[in-house]
């Protein structure tokens, strides 16, 4: 059982390798947009659009990887090592699927996936050529979220992290190499960018297998893909089934801004692009809190300790109000210092600056939003209610929101990106609402899982 006095040592035990782990994807995002600041404004636009597909594969990933976490880290609590490697084989059937279908596509149609998201030739053609190397990295990512999801469920988050790094490190070194043709190497643009990132995510493969063969207990075993169990394949269906139409519908819809901005020509878009690394960096204590909080709070669920998780999420939220003032205020200090660096056009400068102002406040309603229903709420198992509320606020709010003003009262700019950056504060109410009420305070453990199994044999 954790103390009530110890919850703060362990939260920052958990979130401090997750932080690190955030802040360096975000530099890699941030590497990508520097870099290609010096090749063109608009191999940063057909990258910014391009990259839209890993926004959604990540979320997808991550849907599946917080399934798999919301089980892992409650049979933790209750000892049960057997069942979390199950459920991790259950995980990569899925996870797998997908990015074979992510790949194929980006291999042999990358000109119809950038078709989605601008009609503009030579955007199109540098997409294309980005897309067509990025489908080595959905390969190998499909395997890395679901194995490290698991790894980070039992606690084992520094070495989660320590192959992120690795990955990370490289991708930003590899960047600078294929972008600029550094050491010999030829200069290949935005091309380049897709080369350093697969070739960082086959790396992590390779870490992946080493920590695998090194490791005790839980493994990257892939004959797991073909253990049976009925009960954790319908609860992990019944679960991570919510769990990954949420983040799908909420990234396929998030992806829908960057088609309104999309169409609202380059300067948009550029600007958006920048912004969108600073965001990042904004929100990597607030999101690293609430993965730390869901991992913590779902292993004292499992030790059937229901009261002591309530008190458990009280501190959470008082932690994630904090960081998403520090996220907050980070983006704010940080205006000047983009505003000076970015080689934009004086009308993507103006869009520049009062989208980084809109999001000095918009972080915090994404941390508050984050923490509980991808952290509190599933940790109960509860992922049900994040896509019934998350679906009904982005495709009946925000995106028909989007659409009419950009392109039927053809509002200005800034008036359709300060009325998409609405949706978080909308949902509040209920997402609070559901907070108070506990209903997603649920220990989803079974007991005699693998009897009943043989039983069935």
């Amino acid at each position: 059982m954790i103390k009530n006095d110890s919850f703060y040592n362990q939260i920052f035990k958990l979130v401090l390798p997750i932080i690190i782990q955030n802040l360096l994807s975000a530099a890699v995002s941030s590497s990508d947009v520097i870099m290609l600041n010096y090749v063109g404004q608009s191999s940063i636009s057909a990258v910014s659009l391009a990259s839209q597909y890993a926004g959604v594969l990540f979320m997808l990933f991550y849907g599946l990887g917080t399934g798999a976490t919301m089980l892992c880290a409650q049979y933790y609590g209750k000892g049960d090592m057997q069942a979390i490697q199950v459920v991790e084989g259950i995980a990569l059937r899925f996870s797998l699927i997908v990015s074979f279908v992510f790949a194929g596509f980006a291999l042999l149609a990358p000109d119809i996936m950038m078709l989605l998201f601008t009609n503009d030739a030579e955007l199109i053609a540098i997409g294309a050529s980005y897309l067509r190397f990025m489908s080595i990295a959905y390969l190998c990512w499909g395997i890395t979220e679901v194995y490290l999801s698991v790894l980070r469920s039992i606690g084992r988050v520094v070495i989660s992290t320590t192959l992120n790094v690795l990955a990370f490190t490289l991708n930003i070194f590899l960047n600078a190499v294929f972008i600029f043709g550094l050491f010999g190497a030829p200069k290949l643009g935005a091309m380049g960018v897709a080369i350093a990132t697969s070739s960082s995510r086959v790396i992590e493969l390779v870490g992946c297998f080493i920590v695998s063969f090194l490791s005790k207990d839980i493994k990257l075993d892939f004959r797991y893909l073909f253990v049976k169990n009925k009960l954790l394949f319908s609860d992990f269906v019944r679960l991570s089934l919510p769990a990954v139409l949420n983040d799908l519908s909420w990234s396929v819809a998030f992806s829908m801004y960057s088609v309104i901005i999309g169409h609202l020509g380059t300067d948009a878009v550029a600007a958006n692009s920048f912004v969108i690394v600073a965001r990042n960096f904004g929100t990597i204590l607030c999101f690293g809190m609430a993965s730390a909080g869901g991992i913590l709070l779902g292993k004292i669920l499992g030790e059937n300790h229901l009261e002591e998780a309530r008190s458990g999420a009280k501190k959470l939220m008082k932690l994630t109000v904090i960081t998403g003032a520090i996220g907050g205020l980070m983006i704010l200090v940080s205006i000047p210092f983009v505003l000076r660096y970015a080689a934009l056009t004086d009308q993507a400068m103006h869009y520049l600056k009062y989208m980084l102002l809109i999001n000095t406040y918009y972080v915090m309603g994404a941390a508050v939003n984050t923490t509980l229903i991808a952290g509190v709420f599933r940790a109960g198992g509860d992922s049900r209610f994040g896509f019934i509320c998350d679906t009904i606020d982005m495709w009946c709010y925000a995106v028909p929101l989007g659409f009419i003003a950009a392109f039927v009262l053809k509002l200005p700019v800034m008036w359709v990106y300060f009325l998409l950056c609405t949706d978080e504060f909308v949902k509040w109410p209920w997402v609070f609402k559901h907070y108070w009420s506990g209903k997603w305070l649920n220990n989803i453990t079974r007991d005699d899982l693998f009897v009943e199994n043989e039983k069935e044999r």
